[in-house]
């Protein structure tokens, strides 16, 4: 095969740690390759996220190779003929060519070649399916120059074939489109999509988690959820999803409309925000369960989902800092996107004062720092009330007087109003 393009030299091809392991092949007289996305993204002129290499030599081979240049390896994939190369904090994954002998889903019998078209052809998309060397020249055996430049998101071979080998190239195929794509859409690949998008509850949460994630990061992800949508595939991985119009302007505000300083795009928040109105507790307890979600994740969503407090830009700032109280401040600048967003998307031009309204709404959340109460258990054990329930209803009584009074009392006035809750309620 001969290179068809030619890229720059990237930052994480000339790193030293890059060039440790391509040296350690060099002085070895083997071959290896930048392979798949590191590739294409260079090409787009992005950041690479992984460094993956190929080679033609066998995984045992490779060990050695090495094992020889004092580079750690781990064989995290021997009979698949994957090898993780560590140099310094830096991953590399090199696995040596293959083709499949045969395909169990997400698993398959293969057997190592040296040919790299054949190693090419078993993987999903054109554009995943170039290579490179240390030179930057490019080796494109089905065309991912063109169709990324394009805009082209083609499956290797017949869609419906691939995704039957493995299922998770169906959601992979929405997350490239929403990521690389421009329309028109490959109507074969959508056919396919549609037809096997019953078997998309064999994949595991954590698998439909990521690919849903990496979709809704994608810089305009409402239009490929009403893609999914349109082709029937969205409800065998999300039928709690509502309209998508409060996920957009979700995006667009973050992305495009205000860009606030210190608030990230976050695909939890724009999770909520394409979630039905009104879901109860259970039911996003069990889609959080579902989808494998960390602790962090499910407690970040049943916050952002919760009925209370509701958040509004007609709002006072002392109930605001209550609010910021209550449930924290990152939590009521998220309730107050969504908001803002769901305002959008049945008026999407507001008048200049309601957007001031919701701008300053966010900044003050954003900014809030609301002290504790000022006053412990031990000053109400202090007063001589025995430890136990009667400890916390005092404080919590305390603590709704301080906010009602807009969080000005210091400590002596919490103490005095705590000293009066005990001669009315010993």
């Amino acid at each position: 095969m001969e290179p068809t393009g030619l890229i720059a030299p990237q930052p994480w091809m000339t790193a030293p740690q890059t060039q440790a392991v391509m040296d350690a092949f060099r002085a070895a007289g083997a071959e290896a390759r930048f392979i798949g996305g590191c590739v294409r993204d260079a090409v787009l002129k992005r950041a690479a996220k992984d460094i993956d290499i190929a080679t033609p030599e066998e995984p045992e081979r490779v060990l050695e190779i090495l094992q020889a240049a004092n580079i750690r390896a781990i064989p995290t994939g021997l009979k698949h003929g994957t090898i993780t190369a560590i140099v310094g904090a830096q991953h590399f994954e090199i696995t040596t060519l293959r083709i499949d002998v045969e395909n169990y889903g997400r698993h398959a019998k293969v057997a190592f070649t040296d040919d790299w078209t054949q190693d090419a052809a078993r993987r999903d998309f054109t554009i995943n399916a170039m290579s490179c060397d240390e030179l930057g020249n490019v080796y494109d055996p089905y065309d991912g120059l063109e169709h990324l430049g394009k805009g082209w998101v083609r499956f290797v071979g017949e869609a419906e074939q691939r995704i039957g080998e493995d299922v998770l190239r169906l959601l992979r195929f929405f997350r490239f489109y929403a990521q690389y794509g421009k329309p028109p859409i490959n109507l074969p690949a959508l056919r396919a999509c549609r037809k096997l998008a019953f078997r998309l509850p064999e994949l595991s949460g954590e698998r439909v988690r990521g690919e849903l994630f990496r979709i809704l990061m994608a810089p305009n992800p409402a239009d490929t959820i009403t893609l999914m949508r349109a082709e029937k595939v969205l409800p065998y991985i999300l039928p709690e999803a509502g309209d998508v119009g409060r996920l957009r302007m979700v995006a667009w505000l973050i992305e495009r409309a205000v860009k606030f300083d210190d608030i990230d795009t976050d695909p939890v928040r724009r999770l909520a925000a394409l979630l039905k109105p009104g879901l109860t507790i259970d039911t996003v307890k069990a889609l959080s369960e579902r989808l494998k979600f960390s602790n962090r994740e499910r407690k970040h969503l049943l916050a952002m989902t919760a009925p209370a407090p509701i958040i509004n830009a007609d709002m006072s700032d002392k109930d605001l800092r209550i609010a910021c109280a209550e449930v924290g401040p990152k939590i009521v600048v998220d309730r107050a996107l969504l908001s803002w967003a769901g305002e959008l998307s049945f008026k999407a031009h507001l008048p200049s004062s309601r957007t001031e309204s919701w701008r300053h709404l966010v900044e003050t959340a954003r900014d809030s720092h609301i002290a504790p109460l000022p006053i412990k258990g031990r000053d109400v054990m202090e007063m001589g009330v025995a430890h136990g329930p009667h400890v916390g209803c005092l404080l919590e009584q305390v603590e709704t007087w301080w906010r009602e009074l807009d969080f000005r009392p210091d400590r002596d006035a919490c103490l005095e109003k705590l000293r009066s809750l005990l001669k009315t309620h010993p």
